[in-house]
């Protein structure tokens, strides 16, 4: 019946849009009015039953000549927000004149305290009001949102006998029907859908990812959930919903607090709109606006649980910018003091800041507590091997693994998000895993498992059901080994880059020609054509060194004419420099037994005898590969069907030439 009730509510709201708006508004533009109404509607009906007491409270602050007002109106209206103004909405409904209405609403409006006004403003609602008006259609949406036929209060409305005619929206069950009106706005306007809304599937079992593994150390406490990529702030609730959950089942009452930050205004709006609905005016006020990357809204903080769906494939630049510059970056997030270098560089690319969002959340990891913090984040799989050994991308991963915090990689079945067909992969990080997961990091191969949709949302075609839900779960809390599930030891991931060089050969023709102006000063030239001159006749010079100390020339000199009187020979006797077009560099596995060194014997040194490792240049690098763990190849068709094949077409296109030139003649 609850179902049926929300249903019926979300289903009227969306009507409005086709009454009032469809010839004035684009369809993807709807949203700009129903979202703000809707939050409109609901804070002024939990109002109504204190109007009064607010307006009094107000006459007496202003008699009184009180400047800051808000913490005492909200106290009079029972909430944490509260609206002055003389008006409710359903009084604006008896305004004949367009712009008497207008001046009404929009001093209606001003009413609401500061915490509504920042909503409102990141809307942008006040933008629409002209539009509404000039069209004639402002006192139709006001009209349908205070209909009778819908009740958006939490209580309920009854009948003359005293019975229940329409039940009452509770908090939780008028942000579900919140959420559930942004939903349907993302579908209908996918394009942009999967920048503001992982859907719900994804969003549960990420939860779960997050809060099953330690539902056993709950205890009766305080909790926090922080995205720092917030979007609608869907990770944030379901997380929140899970974990009572989980707690419930354990016998533990938990508190908890959620904590966010988001870029777009619009959907920093719903996030904090969506808390107020539900009740949580405290929780709205931690949802930081702007960019987490370079104006981080919770420096100071940690948390317990942290669940993000970050931008990917989206350039970081201006975020750079305003951090000094990406080489000047220092922002302990992204360089730190790691192994022996006190500014190690995890920044990538600025074309892709995904993971800067991922060491934000390990930034902000509880070092004390007995459960530590758990991160779930999802990412494309750029994060999983993109840059080379030494590159920020690479270093952030080096950072991670070993320091041992990956407990796990899903990847996910392509086109599960709205915007994109690409491939997903959710990371699962803690800085205290239990004792079977210390060391080693567990691969899931998701991509097969999922439920085809009967009608695709955007790029979105498939989704997990409850049960495929429950059966990745179970193989990451079982950490169970199949052909889906793989676990390996940290080291399977890291690599050295090596340069291999190989010794500079030359052979000596010293009656070459020397430009003149080779040389700065006539005596220079004169010295060289005298030691050239007095060289031992008929000698083969194939050594460099031999040839250089038989001149007794400087150094300086002899680097000057070195080009023009030597050619690269590989037959000559090697100097002690390198040969940079000799130069080479080779991927060595940390797994390879004996490690660079028997590397270089059993797959360099057969081969080229004079080689040797550069050591000053070895670099370390991590990545992960779901191809190279769980690529399956395509088994072949046999030789003897191949060949029937090709002799069954012989016949039919000779039949078919036979019948062209028969019909010719």
């Amino acid at each position: 019946m609850e179902n049926q009730i929300h249903n019926q509510i979300v289903s009227f709201i969306w009507g409005i849009a086709d009454d009032c708006l469809r010839d004035v508004y684009v369809r993807g533009k709807y949203r700009d009015v129903i979202l703000p109404m809707t939050v409109i509607r609901r804070l002024d009906i939990v109002l109504e039953p204190t109007k009064e007491k607010v307006l009094q409270t107000k006459k007496m602050l202003d008699a009184n000549k009180v400047v800051n007002q808000t913490e005492a109106l909200c106290m009079a209206a029972g909430h944490p927000f509260c609206n002055s103004s003389p008006f409710c909405l359903k009084d604006l409904t008896s305004r004949a004149k367009k712009q008497t209405l207008k001046a009404d609403f929009i001093a209606y409006l001003d009413g609401f305290s500061p915490n509504v006004q920042e909503i409102l403003d990141k809307f942008k609602f006040r933008n629409q009001i002209d539009t509404m008006v000039d069209a004639d259609i402002l006192g139709a949406v006001i009209e349908k949102f205070v209909s009778p036929t819908i009740n958006l209060s939490p209580f309920p409305v009854l009948d003359d006998m005293g019975n229940v005619k329409m039940p009452a929206l509770d908090n939780h069950s008028m942000g579900t029907v919140f959420e559930e009106l942004v939903r349907r706005f993302n579908e209908a306007n996918n394009e942009e859908a999967g920048e503001h809304w992982t859907p719900r599937d994804v969003v549960e079992l990420m939860a779960d990812l997050a809060v099953a593994p330690v539902a056993h150390l709950i205890k009766d406490s305080t909790y926090s959930c922080y995205d720092g990529a917030s979007g609608t702030g869907g990770m944030l609730t379901v997380a929140q919903d899970r974990l009572k959950a989980l707690a419930k089942e354990q016998g533990k009452k938990v508190s908890i607090h959620l904590f966010g930050q988001e870029i777009n205004p619009e959907t920093y709006a719903i996030t904090k709109a969506d808390m107020l609905l539900k009740g949580d005016g405290e929780e709205a006020e931690h949802i930081a606006y702007g960019s987490t990357l370079s104006s981080d809204g919770f420096s100071s903080n940690d948390f317990d649980f942290m669940l993000s769906n970050p931008p990917y494939g989206k350039s970081w630049k201006t975020d750079a910018e305003k951090m000094g510059g990406k080489d000047e970056i220092l922002d302990t997030r992204f360089v730190t003091v790691f192994g022996d270098d006190p500014e190690f560089s995890m920044i990538p690319r600025t074309s892709d800041g995904q993971l800067l969002f991922l060491l934000n959340n390990i930034s902000k990891m509880k070092e004390t507590t007995e459960m530590g913090s758990r991160i779930v984040e999802v990412h494309n799989g750029s994060s999983l091997f993109t840059g080379d050994a030494g590159s920020g991308e690479s270093n952030a991963r080096r950072y991670m693994i070993e320091r041992d915090l990956v407990e796990a990689i899903i990847a996910l079945p392509e086109n599960m998000f709205y915007n994109t067909g690409i491939g997903t992969f959710i990371w699962i990080l803690s800085n205290k895993k239990e004792e079977r997961r210390r060391g080693k990091i567990q691969l899931i191969d998701a991509t097969a498992m999922k439920s085809p949709l009967r009608k695709n949302l955007g790029k979105k075609n498939c989704e997990f059901t409850k049960d495929i839900s429950k059966e990745i779960l179970n193989l990451y809390l079982n950490m169970t080994e199949n052909e889906v599930s793989k676990i390996f030891k940290n080291n399977e991931f890291g690599y050295w880059n090596i340069t291999i060089e190989r010794p500079l050969r030359l052979r000596v023709y010293p009656d070459r020609d020397i430009p003149v102006d080779t040389f700065k000063k006539d005596e220079e030239c004169l010295t060289v054509k005298h030691a050239l001159a007095n060289l031992p006749q008929g000698v083969d010079w194939d050594d460099w060194a031999e040839f250089a100390k038989e001149t007794k020339l400087k150094a300086t000199l002899l680097k000057k004419i070195r080009p023009f009187i030597t050619k690269v020979d590989s037959t000559a006797k090697a100097i002690d420099e390198s040969d940079p077009d000799l130069r080479d560099t080779e991927i060595v596995p940390f797994t390879y037994a004996g490690g660079i060194s028997e590397f270089m014997k059993n797959e360099v040194l057969p081969f080229a005898n004079d080689a040797w490792v550069n050591e000053k240049k070895t670099v370390i690098g991590y990545e992960v590969s779901f191809t190279k763990y769980f690529y399956k190849p395509v088994d072949l068709r046999a030789m003897e069907d191949i060949i029937a094949d090709i002799s069954l077409l012989e016949k039919e296109t000779a039949g078919l030439l036979e019948e062209i030139i028969g019909g010719n003649k």
